[in-house]
């Protein structure tokens, strides 16, 4: 493998994780930008109800985005032991079946997603009227291009798992810039609407998807077609996705307990919409180094695994808990201070800024409470024990959403509880992930006994 790779198994700890962490941090931010540009572009010269419909979609098509990202991540678990036991051979042959595997996932999820989209938004989500069509539109578009999701996403997180966490940076700079560029041209120029933006999003995530194969094939000649290391092997695929499973379960639910909660939403009225849409994308900026010392604590956990080092797993998780504390306490700070002129930037009413700038004050405390546990959760991911990082996701989202349905129409919480529920959600999923933790029996996991 190339010099480019990080190995996590050596070298102090937090500066290899901050290290690995970078890049995918650039990555997230990246794409989180034309996410936010999207928004900002459909708020300022859609309207608000445009703005409505596009944030009322996020929940269900991340539904299906779940299933790529859940099994690319069991693939990459595998991948890293591989890595960190030095089987070069075994990591080509899992590469190569976990790519032709989630391509054909996709495939799958991409006809079930188009014949759900009706029947979702009209009767589980209880969209309103004035922006159902939109809602209709730009969710049909975008599943029309998932398939290039499920690409993007595998050939990441292989190479995450070989601790080349860069190469997903440059892909989604590509993304980014072919975004924002048919955004504005799409939208702001021909007044294409949400149809628009769903358009500017699929072309966007086909570039990502197709410099990413370019790079694989280009950088790392092992991974090129060959009659010898493509052949499908159908016990590593069932190992791909016994690992993929838990992973991919997180993500669902997550993203159905979101589909509840989004139904609340909808029940205050098109302004709390559109708040919630601004205050999710705010929250995602806030949650962006949790999440990305989590990702960097799955192959920092599966290399130092691979060599048999448990002693330096630990050392690694209370390295990265700190790490994640401090860089999210730093961006919480700043969108609590600088909340009023951040939401100005939408485009959205009075009433809806007023939902929005509560939200996030309550939000930056609750991401708080999730870097506490999050980190930890890559640790179990990294060491085969998905069904850990499922279980609490579970219990959090449960919270979430019963807190949702027994205090909306409840004093002192009312409306409120739109952004409460996530504290009371975050604050259940780091109880039990320390109970886990602290009981130990995911040291005892391993993903290749069961590949």
């Amino acid at each position: 493998m190339r010099n480019k790779t990080i190995n996590m198994t050596e070298g102090t700890p937090w500066k290899q994780i901050f290290r690995f962490s970078l890049p995918v941090y650039g990555g997230l931010l990246l794409q989180q930008l034309y996410h936010t540009v999207d928004t900002i572009i459909v708020g300022n010269f859609a309207g608000e109800t445009s703005l409505s419909a596009v944030g009322t979609t996020g929940v269900f098509t991340y539904l299906f985005l779940a299933v790529a990202v859940g099994f690319s991540a069991g693939a990459g678990v595998l991948i890293s032991q591989l890595f960190g036991a030095g089987d070069r051979e075994g990591l080509v042959r899992h590469a190569a079946v976990g790519i032709r595997l989630l391509l054909r996932i996709g495939l799958i999820v991409t006809v079930v997603g188009l014949a759900l989209t009706g029947p979702v938004f009209r009767h589980l989500l209880n969209v309103q009227e004035s922006y159902l069509n939109g809602a209709l539109v730009y969710s049909r578009i975008y599943l029309s291009g998932l398939l290039f999701q499920f690409g993007y996403n595998i050939v990441a997180a292989l190479l995450r798992s070989m601790g080349d966490s860069k190469a997903s940076l440059y892909f989604l700079m590509i993304s980014s810039g072919i975004n924002i560029v048919l955004d504005l041209l799409f939208v702001a120029g021909f007044g294409l609407g949400v149809a628009g933006a769903a358009v500017a999003t699929v072309i966007a995530q086909a570039g990502s998807c197709f410099a990413s194969f370019r790079y694989l094939w280009k950088r790392y000649p092992e991974f090129r077609y060959s009659k010898d290391n493509w052949q499908y092997d159908r016990d590593i695929a069932s190992g791909i996705v016994r690992q993929g499973i838990p992973i991919t379960l997180q993500q669902m639910i997550a993203s159905l307990g979101l589909l509840f909660v989004q139904r609340v939403v909808n029940g205050f009225g098109q302004a709390m919409t559109a708040s919630y849409t601004v205050a999710m994308r705010i929250e995602t900026y806030i949650r962006m180094p949790i999440s990305t010392v989590q990702v960097a604590m799955a192959t920092y956990t599966g290399q130092n695994i691979g060599a048999g080092n448990m002693k330096r797993v630990e050392q690694g998780m209370r390295q990265g808990l700190l790490l994640a504390f401090a860089m999210t306490g730093v961006l919480a700070f700043l969108a609590i201070t600088f909340s009023h002129p951040i939401i100005g930037l939408f485009g959205i009413s009075e009433a809806a800024e007023a939902f929005c700038s509560e939200h996030i004050r309550v939000t930056a405390l609750a991401m708080l409470v999730l870097a506490g546990y999050m980190p930890i959760l890559g640790v179990f991911q990294g060491a085969g024990d998905g069904y850990a990082v499922t279980r609490t996701s579970i219990f959090a989202l449960v919270v979430r959403v019963l807190s949702a349905y027994t205090l909306y129409n409840r004093e002192p919480f009312g409306y409120r509880i739109v952004w409460y529920c996530i504290l009371f959600g975050f604050i259940g999923g780091f109880t039990i992930t320390w109970i886990h933790y602290l009981r130990g029996t995911w040291r005892n996991k391993r993903a290749l006994k069961r590949a």
